[in-house]
């Protein structure tokens, strides 16, 4: 058995091993950061009537606010080297790396996503975003995401498009549903 290194002083030393920023973690945070200040400069872009006390603008900035709270907490920590405690009961590596091929993939769908929803519509757009992250996630069968993410954007086009009023497009599919509702 070896004796720990004693140093010039007589006490073992600790090796301590370099603290290295956890890469995943760091890019959340600044992302959540981006998205703070983007939702907190998009709000003075929202039109408010003329003598409207509370307008449409107080929820965004609150939500806003938050975000940026929220963001700047965990890039601080990140930073000062804390990171998450792992409960007992999950099943998980911390010291996995960030597979950054699925982090792609959902960005990918998301973006997709964006760029289809007025060429195909809401509800089409939200199945291809459903199914791709349900796949990216290791979902075992690829379409079963893809009708549950097309039943569910129905059910919101529905609700929030049709009967609400709010501007979700209906895609040249579901036209005819738009004149319906």
């Amino acid at each position: 058995m070896n004796a720990p290194n004693t140093g010039a002083t007589g006490r073992a030393e600790a090796t301590r091993s370099a603290r290295r920023v956890p890469i995943g973690e760091l890019v959340f945070a600044l992302l959540m950061l981006a998205l703070g200040v983007f939702a907190l400069a998009g709000v003075f872009t929202i039109h408010v009537p003329v003598g409207v006390k509370v307008g449409p603008t107080v929820f965004p900035i609150f939500v806003s606010i938050v975000l940026l709270g929220s963001a700047l907490s965990v890039l601080l920590a990140v930073l000062r080297g804390k990171r998450a405690e792992v409960e007992e009961s999950e099943d998980i590596d911390p010291e996995a790396r960030t597979d950054w091929l699925t982090l792609a993939k959902i960005v990918g769908a998301l973006v997709a996503h964006l760029l289809l929803i007025d060429i195909v519509g809401w509800a089409p757009s939200a199945a291809v975003l459903f199914g791709v992250v349900a796949w990216s996630l290791g979902a075992k069968r690829w379409w079963p995401g893809f009708v549950v993410g097309l039943v569910l954007g129905m059910a919101v086009q529905v609700v929030f498009g049709g009967l609400m009023g709010l501007s979700l497009p209906w895609g040249p599919a579901l036209e005819w549903l738009g004149g319906m509702l």
